[in-house]
């Protein structure tokens, strides 16, 4: 009864709201709509054609473009088979948790057949941003990029490129991605690999069947470039270079960086870097190259290696083949991708200011590890018969039936548990090689939160881990918030030692943060911003796997500090997506 009392509201409320919301865009031009439909559309890749789930028929999608502070409707309409929802990866949309996205956090599904709008409003963005699902796998297939732009009458901090360019980078399987999913959680053994990746939208030479169709950047000799670069591979960090051209770092994430030339970046899922690269070479034909980086242990990621060419315009005699970089750093080279990683710093000037907390009032150790659940008969295809799991804490996060949003805002009870701990019940030395006893491989899956006054600033320094042998790079990514990286170092982080070293100066401003293996990393950030934010590893098998958690921000004492009402409509929850919640049943029965 509740339930259908709240949607009667929502749709008395909608009809206020919307005609509102007509007399605003009529008189503001920085309102801005879009329609993305998602449709099942055929793609050709390595010699074989498969049907996948994209938006407006496209691979990568459509890009959406906007000046800093402008706000977007855009009106989703699920064409497809199965639940799908849309997140707005690294704008704050403040207190409009609403528009935000994650499945089961902020909304359920949209249901195949209908159509839900989200409101989307930029703040203090700079730069570039993406979209993309944010239910079960099918980010693979669908997500863009978001350009903002400086505002009118300002510029960007550094030269007027000539011109910019948006390079994508995804993952690519030949198989139906939902299929494997639903495969590799119902077996609860490891992953399936990707068969390629891509750089907006094709393989490049080195697959077979994908020569022709490589992405090749036309460039004119003495001109600079602005590279818009997304990361939106599913479970892979990349090494991301153009042969015999350097490129220079001015920004990351919609924030400004001081800039940093390099032969190479380093990328993590979630990501996006903005680097200015000049045509100075002689004319000719340059790969651009994506390719793995991975400091597990096992060799469980995909080998290959995505290219596209840097192809100067001009008269010459064009090469047989392009020229390959001779640098490229070996996949596993921890060295060299924190030496990259360590190297950023934000602009900081007066334009750019950086405002880091200093007073902190709410300190968490937050201990990132694989994990495992135990399965009826050993009958898992993970260790020893369990199922693979993952947590934050030794807590592994399950979707509830409800989303977390609407269950805190009509006070429904039985969803979540406001109790997520600050920091690990039980302390270990965290980087061992002997982490295998089930004392610390077994953890305690449930849908815990934690809940943040307004304004309260926050450190969170996250521990990598070496349990079961699995230690990695984890890119965690923050909903609702950019963050300060203050520290970031290797081994078991010294609470007494470690702080003394902290970047309180210049840290980079990030919304999503690589956390080293077998290493640590601080981050710390103003609880300014009212609503249900979503925490995770941007690996989606680890998100699946429940490295996650959430975030209820507390409004604050007036309207402007407090979070806006829901939207006229919201998806229903009686419908599930295509796993969803139905995979934290799972793990309950095996329980």
């Amino acid at each position: 009864m509740k339930l259908m009392n709240m949607g009667l509201f929502l749709h008395v409320a909608g009809f206020v709201v919307c005609c509102g919301m007509m007399l605003h865009c009529a008189a503001d031009s920085k309102v801005h709509y879009h329609e993305f439909h998602l449709t099942e559309s055929n793609f050709t890749r390595l010699c074989s054609t498969k049907t996948m789930l994209t938006v407006n028929e496209s691979f990568p999608g459509p890009v959406i473009r906007v000046r800093k502070g402008d706000t977007i409707y855009v009106n989703i309409h699920n064409q497809g088979s199965y639940g799908v929802t849309i997140h707005w990866h690294g704008v704050k949309n403040p207190r409009n948790p609403w528009g935000d996205g994650p499945e089961y956090i902020t909304q359920c599904p949209i249901p195949p057949g209908t159509n839900f709008t989200q409101e989307v409003i930029f703040t203090t963005e700079e730069g570039t941003l993406w979209w993309h699902a944010h239910s079960d796998w099918t980010r693979a297939t669908v997500h863009g990029a978001i350009v903002v732009l400086p505002a009118l009458g300002t510029t960007y901090p550094f030269p007027q490129p000539d011109a910019e360019e948006i390079i994508v980078l995804a993952s690519w399987y030949k198989h139906d991605v939902m299929e494997l999913m639903t495969e590799t959680l119902s077996r609860g053994g490891t992953a399936n690999l990707s068969d390629a990746f891509t750089i907006n939208g094709q393989p490049g030479d080195l697959y077979p069947c994908s020569k022709e169709t490589t992405y090749r950047l036309m460039v004119d000799y003495g001109k600079t470039y602005l590279l818009r670069i997304v990361n939106a591979a599913q479970n892979q960090d990349f090494f991301f270079m153009i042969a015999e051209h350097n490129v220079t770092v001015v920004g990351g994430d919609a924030s400004y960086f001081k800039p940093l030339t390099t032969p190479y970046i380093m990328i993590t899922p979630g990501e996006t870097m903005d680097v200015l690269v000049t045509a100075d070479q002689p004319l000719g034909e340059y790969y651009i190259v994506a390719t793995p980086y991975f400091d597990g242990g096992a060799d469980d990621y995909d080998h290959s290696t995505a290219t596209a060419i840097f192809e100067y315009r001009g008269n010459y005699t064009h090469p047989s083949t392009p020229s390959f970089p001779y640098h490229i750093p070996a996949y596993n080279d921890t060295v060299v991708a924190s030496l990259f990683t360590n190297q950023i710093r934000s602009l900081a000037s007066p334009e750019h200011p950086v405002d880091v907390p200093l007073d902190v009032t709410t300190r968490m150790y937050l201990v990132v590890t694989m994990n495992m659940l135990p399965c009826p008969n050993d009958s898992c295809a993970g260790p020893d018969g369990y199922r693979i799991a993952a947590g934050l804490n030794n807590k592994t996060f399950e979707n509830p039936k409800v989303d977390i949003l609407q269950a805190y805002y009509w006070n429904l009870s039985g969803f979540y548990e406001p109790n997520f701990p600050d920091q690990p019940l039980h302390y270990f030395n965290f980087t061992s090689d002997d982490l295998l006893s089930n004392n610390v491989t077994v953890s305690d899956p449930g849908t815990r939160v934690k809940v943040l006054n307004y304004n309260e600033t926050v450190e969170i320094v996250f521990q990598g881990t070496d349990v079961m042998n699995s230690a990695e790079n984890h890119p965690i990514h923050l909903h609702g918030y950019k963050f300060y990286v203050v520290g970031r170092g290797q081994g078991i982080f010294n609470n007494v030692t470690d702080p003394k070293n902290y970047n309180l100066y210049d840290p980079p401003e990030l919304n999503t943060i690589p956390i080293p293996k077998d290493g640590w990393a601080t981050i710390r950030f103003k609880a300014s911003n009212p609503g249900v934010w979503f925490m995770h590893c941007h690996f989606d098998r680890h998100m699946s796997w429940g490295m996650d958690t959430a975030f209820i921000v507390k409004s604050g004492g007036t309207a402007e500090t407090s979070m806006k009402g829901p939207p006229a409509y919201m998806p229903p929850c009686d419908l599930e997506s295509f796993l969803g919640s139905k995979d934290s049943m799972l793990l309950r029965e095996d329980r």
